[in-house]
């Protein structure tokens, strides 16, 4: 089964409201394992939308539509879909009685208008809008599904969920399993270049390739009519790309590079420290950012001047006036200093150049991490490219992926 999504409502098109509700039908249908191949959106006028449903009978099975099932004039979809269909449009007892009971529950009056809220397309599987008034309703008419439901996300997803996933999971039993492995230290086109020819062979599981900042993503999904199966499709699919850029993978699904970190230092029972020149505190922030970060995070030193460097770091003046801030060796010992002065296990600094100008004689995009642990500290020398708060962010998950890749006895990635 092939599904199109159609949203029907102006102000869409006019950017006041963000189409939330194609992404929320497209998740679920995934998971039913039915296909969803087109978005599209519809103004409040009954002969685009026309064309909009005829283009969509061509090439889906199942037309799923949200927004105009109100009371006013320009809510027109059930309507439209009813002429399209060749069918009258009937009243709803059921949700007629609930609308008089509101109105006479509320004291407020109920107009004409609201009356065409219980209106259904005839002969129309009914489902009941338990958040609203006007129902949704599902019709069959030569080989196709049309599902109806309100453009509001508060009615709309629990009728989704309580009623149209059942009617459509009823005929439709192929099972959808997907998997996000999620890569950092090569880019997108190097990714695909090493798994070109199982991109070209995929067929099902399916790879689709996405580039992320600084990172790059690959959701594997699966077919089947046993769910099980469809996740040893994955495992196999899965086994043969870790073959070949296995050394890149860092995490699945939404897993971020600190959240693995902070697992691995859990587990380790192992403590951290940052000093931060370059990146303004921004390691630590991150770190910070999870639940129970203070069973790992001892502390850290923003040394965004010199004087940070030499007073709270140590680092001498001789290094700092020779091979600069900016060098191999400042990032080792404030990487070793704030190691020592917060008590910690590991200790990682950041230095270098995050533009607009150079410093130091160095370029934009220059940046040194060093890290340290008791057997003595090392830096590491990268050249990002892009804007200051780019350069800012790939030093860091950098930083973040040394450790992780010191942590899991990894060799690390050197330019």
């Amino acid at each position: 089964m092939n599904a199109e999504i159609i949203a029907v409502g102006s102000e869409l098109l006019l950017g006041q409201i963000a189409n939330t509700n194609a992404q929320f039908i497209s998740e679920q249908l995934a998971l039913l394992g039915i296909n969803v191949y087109f978005h599209t959106v519809c103004g409040d006028n009954k002969g685009r939308l026309l064309n909009a449903i005829q283009n969509a009978e061509s090439r889906a099975d199942l037309l799923i539509f949200t927004g105009g099932l109100g009371p006013t004039k320009d809510d027109l979809t059930k309507e439209t879909v009813a002429e399209a269909l060749g069918r009258a449009l009937v009243t709803d007892q059921e949700a007629m009685d609930s609308m008089l009971v509101y109105f006479r529950v509320t004291g407020r009056e109920m107009t004409e208008n609201n009356r065409k809220q219980a209106l259904v397309i005839e002969g129309s599987h009914v489902l009941r809008n338990r958040q609203g008034m006007a129902p949704g309703m599902i019709a069959e008419s030569n080989g196709h599904t049309y599902l109806l439901m309100p453009g509001v996300p508060s009615e709309m997803k629990p009728m989704f969920l309580d009623f149209a996933r059942g009617y459509l999971a009823h005929r439709h039993t192929q099972h959808i399993q997907s998997r996000v492995l999620r890569f950092f230290g090569i880019g997108e086109s190097q990714l695909e270049t090493k798994i070109l020819d199982l991109i070209d062979a995929q067929s099902n599981p399916t790879i689709a390739p996405l580039a992320k900042e600084s990172e790059v993503t690959l959701r594997l999904t699966a077919k089947h009519e046993n769910s099980a199966e469809a996740v040893k499709m994955l495992d196999r699919i899965e086994k043969q790309i870790n073959q070949r850029v296995g050394r890149y993978l860092y995490g699945y699904g939404e897993q971020t590079l600190a959240e693995v970190v902070f697992r691995l230092l859990v587990n380790q029972q192992k403590t951290i420290a940052f000093a931060e020149s370059l990146t303004g505190g921004m390691a630590a922030e991150w770190m910070t950012g999870l639940p129970g970060a203070s069973s790992v995070l001892t502390g850290g030193v923003v040394c965004y001047t010199n004087t940070v460097k030499e007073r709270v770091l140590k680092v001498p003046l001789s290094v700092l006036n020779g091979e600069g801030a900016v060098s191999g060796r400042c990032a080792e010992m404030i990487a070793a200093s704030v190691r020592e002065l917060c008590g910690s296990d590991l200790g990682v600094g950041f230095t270098g150049v995050a533009g607009p100008d150079k410093s130091e004689g160095k370029e934009v995009g220059t940046v040194y991490i060093g890290f340290a642990d008791a057997r003595g500290a090392k830096s590491y020398l990268f050249h990002f490219n892009g804007s200051r708060r780019k350069i800012r962010t790939q030093s860091v998950k950098t930083g973040y992926d040394l450790i992780r890749r010191y942590l899991c006895h990894l060799p690390v990635l050197e330019e």
